[in-house]
């Protein structure tokens, strides 16, 4: 019996965290990119639109949530350009978030803004959860994307 591993093309940031933890940005497989949670840091690794922290260091508000977003989106277009796709190859996302009230109001308006569309033609999920990665953080968002090629 043979033992066939598919081709990977990964893909990073370049941000502490990858290393920290041990993870690729994202993968691809054949015709398939599958994009880790991507947050709202800058090209440096700092949190853009952090949320202020009350007493406990739990965010205090989800204000930033908008900001977020967006930047979270922006990082994912970065690493989806490096395989030669955009966010109209993306099948799937899954937004995992601190407060739902305010990230399906934020979100609503983001997607439309980054999809370029009223209704962004994938399938979408919003999860809310309990705690992310960093503190200040309040939105997490992976994606799952289609391309004709498969991997080099």
């Amino acid at each position: 019996m043979t033992n066939s591993t598919p081709s990977k093309k990964v893909e990073n940031h370049g941000v502490a965290w990858e290393q920290a933890f041990g993870y690729v940005q994202a993968v691809q497989v054949k015709d398939t990119i599958y994009v880790s949670g991507q947050l709202s840091h800058d090209d440096k690794g700092n949190l853009v639109a952090p949320a202020e922290l009350d007493e406990d260091k739990r965010p205090a508000d989800f204000s930033q949530m908008e900001s977020q977003i967006r930047q979270t989106y922006v990082n994912a277009k970065t690493l989806l350009a490096r395989y030669g796709a955009t966010l109209d190859d993306v099948v799937e996302e899954t937004l995992c978030v601190l407060d739902v009230p305010s990230a399906f109001a934020a979100a609503s308006k983001v997607r439309r803004e980054m999809y370029g569309t009223d209704v962004p033609q994938c399938a979408s999920n919003l999860i809310g959860v309990s705690a992310l990665a960093f503190p200040e953080q309040i939105v997490e968002i992976t994606f799952r994307a289609v391309i004709d090629r498969p991997a080099d």
